[in-house]
């Protein structure tokens, strides 16, 4: 153990550190029930707290994330992998939302084993144990001792390819599943090419439940060697020599072979959302041979070079795996959803197929959650494929008539609350991020903004803002409006701060691109959180449509005009505008008393998105140490290195996200604006690879897990008295140094700037 710790802090110091990145990526955390003292106190866990991750092998923000299958459903809330779970049941070519609670779709198994023929999937299932598997990013592998053959997994973004490698002489079956819980399955067979091929048709969640999406997830399975047995099967019957087989429970295709100790038998597979021969066209694109090792090194590659994007030194190697996983998750979505040629089917249920040209399309928009910090974060790392996103959002404008608000399955939802795929673009095009046609791209966002559907069928299907017709009217949404038309009926008040918020930020596009009138509405609107801040209590509180505020009152329990949290957490969402919030909750003493409460009486909910923002606070009223020490207490306290190391769902990478900017030193308290609220850094350097030429570089002297507070800093050598970074200074390049301590100091106080606030 001591030569291993020596040899990593060696790594360290060499100049080939950047291709072992990847070496640090723990895939398995937020697999298991949380283990994480704040989870205890999950408002919404009936058991247990997951994660709700898995160890996926695919590449950033890839079209399939590659699993082993646990779980055999497509159902809601249902990942493909616990690592609770002993059972084995393939790999799985899953689009489930990494870290979500939605559902999988269009996904397939694949699954070998040796000896006799057993189809079924309950009883060819193997138990098998976590000694004996390895998960990498790039790579996968598990021993099954009952059938005593080694499976291992690597792939590319839309094709994968295997290695079954039985342990004796024996029969090889290679057993292929569509996965379609509503029995709408087709598998079909080629003995002359040798291949499986079929699909499983994509099914609406949320609005529009178990509709069909209008496309499925295409598969075609290639093998390396002729094989002379082979059939279908369903729940109900084996047909031996069968070629096809669909609409029936569980239907399913395997062949077989004679093998011998320790002969690999070679599998690849090409996938797509348009058709089989794209599907196969994918997989000849992307693995056009049979060299397992080589795509391997390849995803290797891949990896390294994306994780080498944030560089970070640590003496404890423990902290390079818990900051390389969090990156990791944090960029496995959304994902590319076009084929090799740029085809992929409509938005919104279209029946014809689309072309991007000269841009990578993708979908899996986990909107609400991803908008805060995981998208922040990648438009620092890789700004180019913010603008593509940019880019599929104003396609889905395009073909569907409105800009979704949380695109999944390539299709309309008002999953969530708020309008945050507008937080997503303003962002990046405040932050100076490259943005195709943005008047068409201001327009989109305007109707949403401004206008509702004229007919109910599309209102109810997920086009436009909930309850806007309300929110205009009384400047905030009543308790008497239930807004049934969504999923998450109710949460009037949430609603009402998250479009507040939404038109802070299209606000300052509309001021930027010089729509004067829209400007002033917006930012009018901006301030529509003031009408749901009860002046009494100072929290946020549900409010009828005569302007009574609701009688019975508990601000420190669930209320159906919360989402997903209480009313305390929720006090705090008003990113754009801290001061005008201080002042509607009874002014500067009352808000430091409420935040200083809420974490020292643990009422702070980190495992979820809305509470993100709060310890960063401080900084504007003048306590800036306040945020420093509760930013390092819930990097210590929220995440481990264990697979119940997440106190919540990683919700498609933003709880990763948080982890990754806080432990650098900063985060993105209002996207939508350019600046960035400093906390305190964790470690002695983070190298942030801005271009292959520009670097920004952060040092912290003397940082130890006492010395966590910030006694000065100086920007490019010259003294910096603010408690926020800009955008622009990061991605100039340069240098910022943090001289650390163990007691709070002086800087950041009264006399420091502090970040942005609406109302200055």
């Amino acid at each position: 153990m001591k030569n291993y710790i020596l040899y990593l802090l060696l790594l360290l110091a060499s100049s080939c550190f950047a291709e072992q990145y990847i070496k640090y990526v723990n895939t398995f955390i937020g697999t298991a029930p949380a283990q994480i003292e704040g989870a205890n106190n999950h408002i919404e866990a009936v058991n247990e707290v997951l994660g709700q991750t898995m160890p996926t092998v695919q590449l950033p923000n890839g079209m399939n994330s590659w699993t082993p299958q646990t779980s055999l459903t497509e159902n809601k809330c249902i990942s493909p992998y616990y690592y609770k779970d002993t059972t084995f049941y393939g790999f799985r070519a899953s689009h489930w939302i990494n870290g979500g609670c939605t559902q999988d779709y269009g996904s397939f198994t694949i699954m070998g084993l040796t000896g006799k023929l057993v189809c079924k999937a309950s009883d060819r299932v193997a138990v098998y144990k976590h000694e004996q598997e390895t998960a990498t990013p790039a790579y996968y592998s598990n021993y099954l001792s009952q059938y005593k053959l080694l499976n291992e997994m690597t792939a590319t973004s839309r094709a994968a390819i295997f290695n079954f490698t039985p342990h004796q002489n024996d029969s090889l079956y290679i057993i292929v599943t569509p996965n379609s819980d509503r029995w709408k399955g087709y598998v079909e067979i080629d003995v002359e090419k040798r291949q499986i091929r079929g699909y499983n048709p994509v099914h609406r969640i949320y609005q529009g439940m178990g509709k069909e999406a209008g496309f499925n997830g295409y598969f075609v399975v290639q093998f390396d060697k002729k094989f002379t047995v082979y059939g279908t099967y369903s729940d109900k019957s084996v047909n031996a020599g069968g070629k096809q087989l669909s609409l029936l429970p569980n239907v399913g295709a395997y062949i077989g072979f004679s093998v011998k100790k320790d002969e690999h038998v070679t599998v690849k597979c090409g996938t797509s959302f348009t058709s089989m021969e794209a599907a196969e066209d994918n997989l000849a694109k992307e693995i056009p041979g049979w060299n397992f090792a080589q795509v391997r090194k390849n995803a290797e590659k891949i990896w390294n070079n994306h994780l080498s994007k944030l560089e970070v030194v640590s003496s404890k190697p423990q902290e390079l795996v818990e900051f390389y996983s969090a990156f990791y998750r944090a960029s496995l979505l959304p994902r590319t959803f076009n084929d090799a040629d740029g085809s992929y089917p409509s938005f919104g249920g279209g029946k014809s197929i689309e072309k991007a040209k000269g841009f990578i399309y993708y979908d899996d928009f986990s909107a609400w959650d991803i908008y805060r910090a995981q998208l922040p974060l990648l438009n620092i790392t890789h700004p180019e494929k913010i603008s593509d996103m940019v880019e599929s959002l104003l396609k889905k404008y395009k073909q569907g008539g409105w800009l979704p608000i949380f695109p999944c399955w390539n299709s309309y939802t008002s999953a969530m609350i708020g309008d945050h795929t507008t937080a997503i673009i303003c962002d990046a095009y405040i932050k100076g991020t490259p943005i195709r046609n943005i008047e068409k791209v201001y327009e989109a966002m305007r109707k949403n903004a401004f206008e509702q559907p004229s007919g109910y069928e599309e209102y109810a299907s997920g086009m436009g803002r909930r309850a806007l017709t309300s929110y205009l009217k009384y400047g905030y949404i009543p308790l008497e409006d239930p807004v049934k038309e969504a999923f998450h009926k109710n949460e009037q008040v949430s609603r009402t701060l998250e479009y507040a918020y939404d038109d802070f930020v299209l606000s300052q596009v509309a001021k930027k691109l010089g729509k004067q009138e829209d400007y002033k509405k917006l930012s009018a609107r901006a301030l529509n959180y003031k009408n749901v801040i009860d002046p009494v209590t100072g929290y946020a509180r549900g409010r009828y449509a005569n302007g009574q505020f609701i009688e019975i009152f508990k601000p420190f329990e669930k209320q159906k005009f919360i989402t997903e949290g209480y009313p305390v957490h929720y006090t705090w969402y008003v990113p754009h505008d801290p001061k005008g919030l201080m002042a509607s909750m009874g002014g500067k003493e009352v808000f430091i008393s409420k935040l200083d409460s809420l974490f020292s009486e643990k009422l702070y909910w980190h495992g979820n998105e809305p509470s993100h923002q709060i310890a960063y606070l401080y900084n504007w009223v003048g306590q800036p140490w306040k945020t420093q020490y509760q930013i390092s207490e819930i990097l210590k306290r929220e995440y481990k290195n264990k697979p119940g190391g997440l106190s919540g769902n990683d919700d498609a990478g933003q709880m990763s996200a948080w982890y990754v900017f806080s432990a650098i030193g900063f985060y993105p308290v209002c996207p939508g604006t350019t600046q960035y609220a400093l906390g305190t850094p964790k470690y002695t350097e983070t190298t942030i690879k801005v271009s292959k030429k520009l670097k920004f570089v952060l040092k912290a002297r003397n940082v130890s897990d006492k010395n966590i507070y910030i006694q000065s800093v100086l920007l490019n050598g010259k003294p910096y008295n603010k408690t926020f970074i800009e955008h622009n200074d990061i991605v100039a390049g340069g240098l910022i140094e943090f001289e650390m301590g163990a007691f709070p100091s002086k800087w950041g106080s009264e006399s420091a700037d502090v970040p942005y606030s609406f109302s200055k």
